[in-house]
């Protein structure tokens, strides 16, 4: 019987590091459980990620409502906050990363087995961990303004999934920047001076069409508002009356564009992160 056992093939250990895949994502998760817990002890750093958004809500769903529009104007704002905040919170991952470059804490990392990838990879899924926290705190801000999801539970879900989308390629579009910063005041600069310009010249609080004619055309392409008419499909959330309605390709097609534009920046931010990541940490 023990000749027989002893003969018999034995079964492979199984590892859960045992592949190149598997211990990106391994260490992926551990750097991303790191940055959240430095939230979780800092939790001052959530005050942008948080209360901005709900500033923005109140000052444009009170102060400009009542002329743009009311409770009508309030449903329209929403899908543009949530994808405001989304972008804004580029920023986020563009300060912790040129923090963490400063501090020597990606040094660190560089020394140990593992993934290059992981680091830029954990940093990005933390963040939109924190995009996540934002989007249900306006969420909770929008039922108590008046906004409503009036279409289905399966849209509303394929909005939010837009919108996370969006908000992980914009992390590594502030990953990218935080890179190219010297240091965190740099990045600090560096990380909302594109941002503000994307984002106001968009419909996400407006309606694309009372732009001038190249802001226009700048607005009806810019990803915000693809994101944002997304969000608006789905939810089901109408313009005001006296909004131009948008026109042209992106309107019409402003899911599947959103989604396009989230996977283009991805597809171009990602393979340079790394590049500058590796440039970086071989000083």
């Amino acid at each position: 019987m023990t000749a027989v056992v002893s003969s018999m093939p034995k079964m492979p250990r199984i590892h859960l590091d045992s592949g190149p895949r598997l211990r990106v994502l391994r260490d992926s998760a551990i750097v991303a459980y790191r940055n959240l817990l430095t939230i979780l002890r800092v939790p001052t750093l959530l005050v942008t990620a948080t209360i901005q958004p709900l500033m923005f809500v109140f000052l444009f769903a009170y102060i400009f409502g009542g002329t743009l529009g009311g409770n009508q104007y309030r449903e329209f704002l929403l899908a543009g906050i949530f994808t405001q905040t989304v972008a804004f919170n580029a920023a986020f991952t563009t300060v912790g990363l040129a923090n963490d470059l400063q501090k020597g804490i990606i040094d660190r990392m560089r020394t140990l087995p593992m993934s290059r990838l992981a680091v830029l990879m954990g940093r990005t899924l933390s963040d939109l961990m924190v995009n996540v926290l934002s989007i249900a705190v306006m969420v909770g801000c929008g039922y108590v303004v008046g906004w409503r999801i009036n279409g289905g539970i399966a849209d509303a879900a394929l909005a939010f999934g837009v919108i996370l989308l969006f908000a992980f390629a914009m992390s590594w579009l502030g990953a990218l920047t935080g890179l190219f910063s010297p240091n965190v005041e740099v990045a600090q600069s560096a990380g909302l001076i594109w941002l503000f310009p994307l984002s106001f010249i968009s419909s996400a609080f407006i309606s694309s069409q009372s732009l001038p004619g190249p802001l226009r055309v700048i607005a009806e392409w810019n990803p915000i508002t693809a994101v944002a008419g997304a969000g608006r499909e789905l939810f089901d959330n109408d313009a005001p009356p006296t909004f131009a309605p948008a026109t042209g390709w992106p309107a019409d097609h402003c899911i599947e564009y959103a989604v396009m534009c989230s996977v283009a920046i991805l597809a171009i931010a990602v393979p340079l992160a790394l590049l500058r990541y590796r440039k970086v940490a071989s000083h």
